[in-house]
């Protein structure tokens, strides 16, 4: 078995079929797709049922009491027998060559990490955003002379294949939210070599009833995730590489987290945020000035964000949290 796909499911009945149809018709044969149900109480374990009763080759059904989205996941890395790895939200698709073009990228430059591009879809299917994950990179990324890639890079689990040696002694962080911002970087610490494809294969699902549209004091991981992270890199071959250290605390720890703490809507919570974001940026002395300057990509980050978003964090770089609140 080449590659095991880890797919997580919980209370996606409208959106759990399409999802499986894209993982059953890969080109690549030599797979096992691992449906973990983790206790969903809707029609999601039937509809699993049928599709492990019709594909008996390629889905390997599991269920379990609830635990969330790194427990289902961590359960399915125990049953997981392929060379390489990869996940996929059930409430989302992929296309039809994604996980042979992948492996193959995997294979030919002894990768242990290969990522793809992501476009947003609405429940229609209609492209409302395409995500471009390392552009302006060769296909074989050497990270020691690349290292801007750990400060650069979307830290999503579903779009990048993994070698398993990865997983021997990591696991997704059970019971927070933000998991793959807080295991991902330490995953690619590990690598020598990345490979990349400029394609979109990883369709991502713009859900209308998505959990991810409120906002609360969970946002408070991002900064847990970023502490973790920090605590393995300053244990790995790259921890002299201070400037992309710090350039990943500002996008994850500042722009990442502000872009959480905007939707917030409880001004107790959204202050209680802010005041720990504060905190976080004395203790590593990031000034105002490193968060303006911040490059990704060779741009100027700031810059490059829609008109709303940018007099958000301008307005919160000077300090205007009535005029914030107003604009929320």
């Amino acid at each position: 078995m080449m590659v095991s796909i880890i797919v997580p499911v919980y209370n996606v009945e409208n959106y759990l079929a399409k999802c499986l149809d894209s993982l059953v018709n890969q080109s690549l044969q030599t797979i096992e797709i691992i449906v973990v149900d983790d206790g969903s109480k809707d029609g999601s374990g039937l509809i699993i049922e049928e599709y492990a009763r019709n594909f008996p080759d390629k889905i390997k059904a599991f269920s379990k009491e609830n635990g969330g989205l790194s427990d289902a996941r961590n359960f399915g890395l125990e049953k997981a027998s392929g060379k390489y790895i990869g996940f996929v939200d059930s409430d989302d698709y992929v296309t039809e060559k994604m996980f042979a073009e992948m492996m193959q990228l995997a294979e030919k430059h002894e990768a242990k990490m290969v990522i793809c591009n992501i476009q947003k879809v609405d429940q229609n299917g209609k492209v409302t955003q395409k995500l471009t994950q390392i552009p302006n990179m060769p296909e074989r990324i050497e990270l020691d002379n690349h290292f801007s890639v750990f400060s650069d890079l979307s830290y999503f689990a579903c779009n990048k294949l993994f070698n398993r040696e990865l997983f021997a002694h990591k696991r997704f962080k059970a019971g927070v939210h933000f998991e793959d911002i807080q295991l991902i970087p330490q995953l690619l610490l590990e690598c020598k070599v990345l490979a990349q494809t400029q394609s979109f294969h990883y369709q991502y699902l713009e859900r209308t009833d998505s959990i991810t549209k409120t906002h609360t004091e969970k946002g408070l991981d991002i900064l847990k995730a970023v502490q973790d992270v920090e605590s393995v890199f300053e244990g790995s071959e790259y921890s002299y590489k201070r400037k992309e250290l710090k350039n990943f605390q500002i996008f994850e720890g500042v722009y990442s987290f502000l872009a959480y703490v905007a939707f917030v809507k409880n001004e107790e919570i959204f202050n209680k945020m802010v005041h720990e974001l504060t905190i976080f940026r004395k203790e590593r002395k990031i000034k105002i000035q490193d968060i303006l300057s911040y490059s990704r990509f060779g741009k100027n980050y700031l810059l490059s964000l829609p008109l709303k978003k940018k007099i958000f964090y301008l307005l919160f770089f000077a300090g205007q949290k009535k005029m914030i609140r107003r604009m929320l």
